[in-house]
Order: C-alpha cells, then sequence, then structure tokens
C-alpha cells in the first residue's frame, strides 16, 4: 500500500470508529433501511461518472463555495442533466475537503444514482452512504485485505447498492475478478475501474488504461479513472474497450462542465458507434 492510501486508512478508521461509538451498526443499518431505494444505476453502452471534489492532492483547491452542500447539490443536478449515469461525490475531509453532507445534498438532488467516493476500510461506511441517500460506494482494492474487501462488498450488496471496484494494476484486477462470480446477479451492477494515478508521484499514467484492458474481468462494466480531460482521452478510453469514465477535476474546473460531460460522452459513444 502507498503511502497516501496508509495514511488515508488510519484516518478513516478513526472516522468509522467515532461514527460507530456515536450511533451503532444496527441502528444506522436500521435507519438505512427505512429510506427509499436509491435510483437505479442505468448504463446506455457508454457513460460518464462525473465526480463532484473541493479539493485534490493532485490539483489542489478547485472550489471553495460559501455552501459546499448546495454546490454539490447543483453540481450534482447539472451533471444528470447532461446526461451522466452517475455522480461521484467526495466525502473525504482530510485531503478533498469532502463530508457526507455533500453526498446527501447531491443525492436528494438529482435523478441519478450517487456514489460515494471515499476511502473506506469498514463495512459501517458503506451503510453511512446508504443512510445519506448513496446508490454506489467506491472500493479501493489495494487498502483491503480479502477479508475487509468481501465484508464491504457483501455489505454493499445487502444495502442495495452498485459497487466500483478501483484497481491500479495487473495485481488488483487479478483480485477482483473473482469478486465477480460472488456479486448477486440481478441486482445493481459490478464495476471495475482502472485508475491512471500513479499513487507515488501523483502524474498519470498514460499507457495505464490500455496496457491492463486485457487483465479487466468479465462481468464487471470496465471504468477509467483519473486523467480524463478532454472529448479525445473519452474517445482513447472507449477505443481501448471501457465502458465508463469517472470524471471529476476536469469537470470542476470547466467554465462549463454540462458543455464538458456532453462532449465526453458523445466522443465515446461515437467511438462505440452510439447515437442519443
Amino acid at each position: 500500500m502507498s503511502g497516501l492510501l496508509a495514511r488515508m486508512a488510519v484516518t478513516s478508521r478513526e472516522r468509522a470508529d467515532a461514527a460507530r461509538a456515536a450511533e451503532p451498526l444496527a441502528d444506522l443499518r436500521a435507519r438505512a433501511r427505512d429510506l427509499p431505494p436509491a435510483p437505479p444505476l442505468r448504463l446506455c453502452g457508454f457513460d460518464l461518472l462525473a465526480e463532484v471534489k473541493l479539493r485534490a492532492p493532485s490539483a489542489g483547491v478547485l472550489a471553495r463555495p460559501a455552501d459546499p452542500a448546495a454546490t454539490a447539490a447543483e453540481r450534482a443536478e447539472a451533471y444528470a442533466a447532461a446526461g451522466a449515469a452517475a455522480v461521484s461525490v467526495l466525502t473525504e475531509p482530510t485531503r478533498f475537503d469532502g463530508d457526507l453532507a455533500h453526498l446527501a445534498a447531491a443525492a436528494r438532488a438529482c435523478t441519478v444514482p450517487v456514489l460515494r467516493k471515499d476511502f473506506l476500510v469498514d463495512r459501517y461506511q458503506v451503510w453511512e452512504a446508504r443512510a445519506a441517500g448513496a446508490g454506489g460506494v467506491l472500493l479501493i482494492v489495494r487498502m483491503l485485505d480479502e477479508s475487509a474487501l468481501h465484508a464491504l462488498l457483501d455489505a454493499a450488496a445487502e444495502a442495495g447498492l452498485f459497487a466500483l471496484v478501483e484497481a491500479f494494476d495487473a495485481s488488483d484486477l487479478a483480485r477482483v475478478a473473482p469478486l465477480v462470480a460472488r456479486w448477486p446477479e440481478g441486482g445493481p451492477p459490478l464495476l471495475a475501474g482502472v485508475n491512471s494515478r500513479d499513487l507515488r508521484t501523483l502524474d498519470i499514467d498514460r499507457g495505464r488504461l490500455r496496457a491492463l484492458a486485457a487483465d479487466l474481468p468479465t462481468g464487471a462494466v470496465p471504468v477509467a479513472e483519473s486523467g480524463i480531460l478532454v472529448p479525445e482521452d473519452a474517445w482513447d478510453a472507449a477505443e481501448a474497450g471501457y465502458a465508463m469514465i469517472l470524471v471529476g477535476t476536469a469537470l470542476m474546473a470547466a467554465p462549463d462542465p454540462s458543455a464538458l460531460a456532453r462532449s465526453l460522452l458523445a466522443s465515446g459513444r461515437t467511438v462505440r458507434g452510439e447515437t442519443r
């Protein structure tokens, strides 16, 4: 595990422990189960997972709104209107200025499912996501041993969430493949992401998406993550075999994020022969 992920794991565990002390898991699950289900993740062939984040270690401050929750809601609504299949919302507070309140506001505002983007280490946090209105969660393979990975994935399935399982190399993807078999059929989809960022330098490895395309597990929706900045990048991802792109920094920095979202989708769908 890289130094960044190790540090994130420590602070994530501290947050989970503090939250559990305030509200036991049984109470949290009961509260989450009382909610109406999140909107389903409807996939159209080539899709966009559009991200709301205020800060990132690689890019610095991306936004400093007076009301972050309201901004998350506005962004999520705009992304959905532009054609995003889902919205990712950062909830990590120390490096990304995120909060569960941002996710909850986004979930209330838009008609597509919202994914909790965080460094999750405990199934409690999966139920936190559902209780905040999330329809999906991110799980980073490299942060989790087999027991924890299975526990979080099982919690996601029980909560009715889709899961984006993130990999950085072929070894990570080899651990994703067996997860497809244990993922329940007929429910929300399982997504397998390849993150192009080098965790040591925070630079983008432009060749990683193509290099790992052959290792993507059958039965999971392949997602290209990080470094998707312009329509040509979406074209390259689609051409390499990815069915979805996760885009955050470029959308947050764009003068017209809705226009960029539409152009990214159009570029990827052109490669796949899709028109809509």
